[in-house]
């Protein structure tokens, strides 16, 4: 399931199997006071691992951990690459990734990175390489609000501190793009916050992974209908 822990020759045989290869795009970058840096990142890991293992010709990459966050600029922790470096590396590591594996799907996880994924794909389909774009949506809470807690709560509880999830800004995020774009979420959200975490529930966050690991799937199929049915690869 994840190629990080073949060896190449393993690679290699999954690679002539004609697998796809999924590479989890995330952020570190704040969530709140209550939600782990890696959330977005957990979260696209965790889409991908779950639609890994439900269909078998399909690898998981190690996650990028680090995206365009500008936006979340004066909060400690986020450490953003941004638009331009990360539009180059998702270019050069496909080019890589293309040299071993022909169908590529970057599963991305935070919607500050969408514009640069999405100038990287044109790219890169204008080399004749075979690289989709998938970005879940899951509605709800724009940022570290009751959606992606939920979604924690589901994968790891243990990191979420539940004592601290406080409401944000929770106005509509078609009147606060405006705002985010002027000033970042520090200048409407001084928690961080873009919702209302309180409320959330794991029961909640396995069903939003369920629905986007159920959209992924589909998409995956669209793509390339032609799913193995002779077993696992790996």
């Amino acid at each position: 399931m994840f190629v990080a822990h073949l060896t190449w020759p393993e690679a290699g045989t999954c690679a002539a199997a004609g697998v796809i290869l999924v590479i989890p795009l995330g952020a570190t970058e704040q969530h709140g006071p209550h939600l782990p840096l890696s959330t977005d990142t957990d979260i696209a890991a965790a889409v991908c691992a779950l639609a890994a293992a439900e269909r078998a010709d399909v690898v998981v990459a190690p996650a990028v951990p680090y995206g365009a966050s500008g936006e979340h600029a004066g909060f400690a922790g986020t450490l953003s690459i941004g638009q331009a470096a990360l539009e180059l590396l998702v270019v050069e590591l496909c080019r890589s990734a293309t040299d071993t594996f022909s169908r590529i799907v970057l599963v991305n996880g935070h919607g500050g990175n969408v514009e640069a994924l999405r100038r990287a794909v044109a790219l890169l389909q204008s080399e004749s390489r075979d690289v989709r774009l998938f970005a879940p949506g899951y509605g709800g809470d724009p940022h570290a609000g009751r959606t992606e807690t939920s979604i924690q709560l589901a994968l790891s509880p243990e990191h979420v501190r539940a004592e601290l999830a406080e409401p944000g800004d929770r106005r509509p995020l078609t009147e606060l793009l405006p705002l985010l774009r002027a000033g970042g979420v520090r200048a409407v959200s001084p928690n961080g916050i873009l919702g209302d975490p309180t409320g959330s529930s794991a029961d909640e966050g396995a069903a939003l992974l369920r629905a986007a690991t159920t959209a992924l799937l589909e998409d995956l199929g669209r793509w390339w209908p032609q799913a193995r049915e002779e077993g696992p690869l790996r």
